[in-house]
């Protein structure tokens, strides 16, 4: 007798574009599946199948042998193994349930670090072109659908092999024509029914892949800006244009539902066959004496059981193909994030098996730079918690333990997006920053000011020129390297739903209860902190919902100012304020440059609207457009890149630039 290779989800070559199997095979590679747990589970499924075909086989000859009216005895073995059965088909399911969740889990988890630690390690351009609700469906369900993969298409595909050859074996031993129609019906079963559902669902997945993208950046999109776009009158078709959405979602699902009946019907088909043929060629081998009666039962009634394994073979071909679609998209954000090769710039191609190469996000050639990537102030928690205390900020310890003041340097930079027009070019920048250096950078809203904040923290590559740390590229640099000397504040850093606390101990992890305090009333929040319920203690909501514009912004800056990073930017950290605190506020943080402040020495850029309080910068530049004049009016191309206007300390500025010395007097006529 010979038996079947085992059914199971058919090779997606042919049926999935070789793009996503590669990718399939590329992220369940970063699940990084306990295969002990895998094996397990594998086992136990196919101990809770097996237990019900075998109910299936005993239970037909328990009949069939009662049929006989033997003396009771020779039933009490089986009875027994009617029970046994039974019970353990629930118990094994059970416990196969446990091991395959708990491994599906635990890749999820897997999955979603790598994600998150490319993203940190990679370049900011990664992620620069995608709506927020799109990352959010990507690092979310996308993911979660990768680890469905596992218990909803590799095990049940490994437990209707195991389960299938045993059947086919057991029958076979009792009849091997039989035996052998079950194999076919099996194959059929197993191998055709899924090719179908792979081939139909394919098209009606990927649209149900776009929707749900769709659904979740829209979704995202109107919670963010609920109030802008009610007053700019366009929240009425963001939702008309969310309806559509889920109407599109509900079409391709139902369409998803044609191929899983369709499979559903092969799958039935395949096992009417089976019965079928076993009576046809049952009877003859009974009526010859070749096959007892007691086992033409057998063979007839255990193939019902046996195609419950492929019955699940159907959806796990639907879920082969949302897996498929899901891990292109998590791969295409990993290629994205990946280091790129030695000399390729931000915009050229990456090598898009780079990430499985080695640990995500890290350059696998030792001979090739990393290039700059995205992180909190810490690279992770532990580093914060093991971050030197903020007295000693403002110099690290070099290669032999000497104290070393960082020094970041601007050369005639140009600064924009990856990608994007080139926002500020020709730049006489030519920016030197030290511990007890303060600098503020002023100009109209859109200039370009918030991006050179960026590039000069090394999170966006210069598009002319040279910014260097410690004369080394920062576009360039080891971001573990960059974030320990260099901070940036940005306006829509996040906050986290954490404790205040908690809150400040992301940038150093070892800041006390009476630091924190003594940070937030540094940052204006004294009297809020007072007034809060469970003090340091006290839960924030959701990315700050529980707190003002103000309040956020202020809590901000009391988290870079708690970082021991000796260099600081910060964007606009005086917005939401009244006047009056704001100019304090900003003074404040313009003489924590010079030893004598509140805190530690400290070299500041700090970008902003007012001038008032710029009398304490050593020096302040002032970003404008070659074509305007003093007067505010533009005489040349309204996208032409931004320039340095000015230079110098706030009273040379006052004395010499009209325009400078206007925009200051209607602050204090304001």
């Amino acid at each position: 007798m010979t038996t079947t290779a085992a059914p199971a989800v058919p090779s997606p070559a042919g049926v999935l574009p070789a793009a996503e199997r590669r990718a399939l095979r590329r992220a369940v590679a970063l699940l990084d599946l306990d295969r002990v747990r895998l094996l397990w589970a594998v086992l136990a499924g196919s101990a809770g199948l097996g237990s019900a075909v075998a109910l299936s086989a005993t239970a037909a000859w328990l009949i069939a042998r009662a049929s006989q009216m033997p003396p009771i005895l020779e039933l009490g073995v089986a009875s027994v193994a009617v029970r046994t059965f039974g019970i353990s088909r629930a118990l094994m399911r059970y416990l196969e349930r446990l091991a395959s969740h708990e491994v599906a889990l635990r890749g999820m988890a897997s999955l979603r670090q790598h994600v998150y630690q490319a993203l940190a390690d990679g370049p900011v351009d990664a992620v620069a072109g995608l709506r927020r609700g799109d990352l959010l469906a990507r690092t979310g369900a996308d993911v979660d659908a990768v680890g469905d993969v596992v218990v909803r298409a590799l095990l049940p595909a490994a437990v209707a092999a195991v389960v299938g050859v045993g059947t086919v074996a057991l029958v076979g031993w009792l009849h091997p024509g039989i035996g052998a129609l079950l194999a076919v019906c099996l194959l059929v079963a197993g191998l055709a029914g899924p090719w179908l559902t792979m081939r139909a669902a394919r098209l009606s997945e990927r649209a149900q892949l776009l929707a749900r993208a769709d659904l979740s950046a829209t979704a995202q999109t109107m919670v963010d800006g609920a109030a802008e776009l009610t007053v700019s009158g366009r929240l009425g078709r963001l939702l008309s244009h969310l309806g559509r959405t889920e109407a599109t979602l509900a079409r391709a699902k139902d369409a998803a539902a044609r191929p899983a009946a369709l499979a559903a019907g092969v799958d039935n088909l395949a096992m009417g066959v089976a019965v079928l043929g076993a009576l046809v060629l049952g009877i003859p081998a009974t009526t010859a004496g070749t096959l007892a009666p007691v086992e033409l039962a057998v063979v007839v009634l255990t193939p019902l059981a046996a195609f419950e394994g492929t019955a699940l073979l159907g959806p796990a071909a639907i879920q082969l193909v949302r897996s498929g679609g899901s891990a292109l998209r998590i791969m295409e954000l990993l290629d994205a994030a990946a280091p790129a090769p030695a000399g390729e710039t931000s915009t050229g191609s990456r090598d898009v098996n780079s990430v499985t190469r080695g640990h995500v996000g890290h350059e696998t050639s030792t001979d090739a730079p990393e290039r700059a990537r995205t992180s909190l102030p810490f690279p992770d928690r532990e580093s914060a918690r093991t971050a030197p205390d903020v007295p000693g900020a403002g110099t690290t310890p070099d290669a032999t333990g000497a104290a070393r003041h960082p020094h970041l340097s601007a050369r005639n930079l140009a600064v924009g997006w990856p990608g994007g027009p080139v926002v500020a070019a020709g730049l006489d920048l030519d920016l030197d920053l030290a511990a007890g250096r303060a600098v503020a950078v002023v100009g109209p809203s859109g200039i370009g000011k918030t991006t050179l904040l960026l590039t000069l923290a090394g999170l966006l590559p210069p598009r002319g020129g040279a910014a260097t740390l410690d004369g080394a590229p920062l576009w360039g640099t080891d971001r573990r390297v960059v974030s320990e000397q260099v901070v940036l504040t940005a306006e829509d850093a996040h906050v986290f739903a954490t404790t205040v606390l908690e809150n400040l101990r992301v940038a150093r992890g070892s800041v006390t209860e009476a630091e924190a305090a003594d940070l937030l009333a540094r940052a204006g929040l004294g009297d809020w902190l007072a007034g809060l319920p469970q003090g340091l203690d006290t839960m924030l909501g959701t990315d700050a919902t529980t707190l003002s514009g103000g309040e956020r912004r202020r809590l901000l800056l009391a988290r870079a100012l708690a970082s021991p990073a000796p260099l600081l930017l910060l964007d606009e950290p005086g917005e939401h304020l009244d006047p009056a605190t704001a100019d304090r506020l900003v003074t404040d943080l313009l003489r924590a440059g010079r030893h004598g402040g509140s805190g530690p020495a400290r070299g500041v850029v700090l970008v902003t609207h007012r001038l008032a309080a710029l009398d304490a910068a050593d020096e302040v530049i002032v970003l404008g457009r070659p074509e305007e004049v003093d007067d505010g009016v533009a005489r040349g191309p309204a996208r032409a890149p931004a320039t340095v206007l000015a230079r110098g300390p706030h009273r040379e500025l006052l004395a010499t630039m009209p325009a400078y010395r206007w925009a200051a007097e209607q602050e204090v006529r304001r």
